[in-house]
């Protein structure tokens, strides 16, 4: 059988001497090259629409190929389309890129110059783990076709401010309009949406940690179904655990569910580590719930410092939630808003815990009363972020996926490096 290749690259010069070697591979069939990973990305979802067939077993990717830099392109490709072989052309093949390499999902590597023994020997290893997965996955193939599902991160100014039920709750909402949702605990250490949830599992995202090409298989084992509809990827049972969580597997977990789901919702609590500042980092809509109190205010405003000072988020890309708010209180949105320089919802959530105490105790938030004044605020700000009723066609798939940068300078900071 004939081993398609589509190559990746930029330069004209570079096109040249690649497709004419790709000619003298023999089974090869190469496809007309691409020259941006706009267009790749787009040829890609193109076939994949036609059918899983369609596609070619390996991709080639140039190391200056643009906008998008190519290791972020490897991992887009890997994630959207899993039974696809990518290989990376670099100059630098040292053990430290093929590391990164292969942590973003690529299948091989090739130095530059090129040469025609080592591209045969890459080619027909990577085609032929491709004929592998698919044969292995058959129909279970699932591949996304779409710009990507809407993330959005749920994080608190402290504990017990309530970013836990406002994460439920939204998502909730979201499932509710008819959207596929995901709602993934990112708390690592002391999360609780299991207990919100009243559910009992055995996988976690520490499970998917190692894993660097999470295909639509293994994702669908760490997932647990709830009554709700909701897809729950929960926090590890074992708080110790959370450290296997990387800010690099979180960047792969979470791009693994926004090709499955049409949003994702992730709590990442109160406290900041390198998963969650990725976390942040991707989402659409970076949601800090604080409570109208002096010391909520200034976690929330040493929060958005702290985002602004890693490279995470700017205080103007970050929306406040104010929950448990009382016309009396002092401390109003607007001076929230003020002190804290973000952008703040225009729902606040009422101070009413009475009716949440019997569903919270029990493990069944999801069965909330419609009635209740807190449940109808949490629902009218996932209207608000566009997360339930018409669909937000600005809102949704425009991910940032801005790099390492962000989530790299919060681990050179707690490492003493930077």
């Amino acid at each position: 059988m004939a081993t398609r290749i589509l190559p990746a690259v930029g330069d004209a010069d570079a096109v040249r001497s690649l497709t004419t070697l790709l000619s003298q591979l023999p089974d090869a069939e190469p496809v007309a090259p691409v020259v941006d990973s706009t267009q790749l990305v787009d040829t890609l979802a193109r076939l994949a629409a036609e059918s899983v067939d369609e596609l070619p077993e390996v991709v080639i990717v140039h190391e200056r190929i643009g906008p998008v830099p190519a290791l972020e392109l490897i991992r887009d490709v890997a994630l959207r389309f899993p039974a696809v072989g990518v290989i990376l052309v670099t100059s630098d093949p040292g053990p430290g890129l093929f590391q990164a390499a292969m942590d973003y999902g690529a299948r091989g590597l090739v130095a530059l110059p090129l040469g025609y023994e080592e591209l045969a020997s890459r080619v027909q290893a990577v085609a032929q783990w491709s004929v592998g997965v698919r044969r292995h996955l058959g129909s279970a193939v699932d591949v996304f076709t779409g710009a990507g599902g809407t993330v959005v991160t749920v994080s608190g100014a402290k504990g017990g401010v309530g970013a836990t039920l406002t994460a439920v709750q939204l998502a909730l909402a979201a499932q509710a309009s008819g959207r596929s949702t995901a709602l993934l605990d990112m708390d690592l250490q002391t999360g609780d949406v299991a207990s919100y949830l009243d559910v009992q599992f055995r996988r976690s995202v520490a499970d998917l940690a190692a894993i660097t090409d999470i295909s639509p298989r293994v994702l669908a084992d760490a997932v647990f179904r709830h009554d709700s509809g909701l897809a729950l990827l929960l926090a590890p049972g074992e708080g110790e655990r959370g450290e296997e969580v990387t800010d690099r597997a979180a960047r792969q977990i979470i791009g693994a569910l926004r090709t499955r789901y049409e949003v994702v919702v992730v709590d990442c609590g109160a406290q900041l580590g390198g998963a969650g500042a990725a976390a942040v980092e991707m989402a659409d809509t970076a949601l800090l719930v604080t409570t109208p109190d002096v010391v909520a205010v200034r976690g929330a405003k040493r929060a958005v410092r702290m985002w602004d000072r890693l490279q995470i988020r700017k205080a103007e890309e970050t929306t406040v939630v104010v929950n448990r708010h009382t016309r009396g209180t002092e401390i109003q949105p607007p001076l929230i808003q003020k002190i804290t320089g973000t952008a703040i919802a225009a729902t606040a959530v009422p101070a009413n815990f009475k009716e949440l105490q019997g569903a919270v105790d029990a493990g069944r938030v999801h069965e909330l009363d419609g009635k209740s004044t807190v449940k109808q605020a949490l629902w009218a700000l996932a209207g608000e972020l566009g997360l339930a009723g018409a669909p937000d066609a600005d809102r949704k798939g425009h991910g940032r996926f801005r790099g390492d940068r962000g989530a790299g300078a919060f681990r050179r900071r707690k490492d003493g490096a930077g």
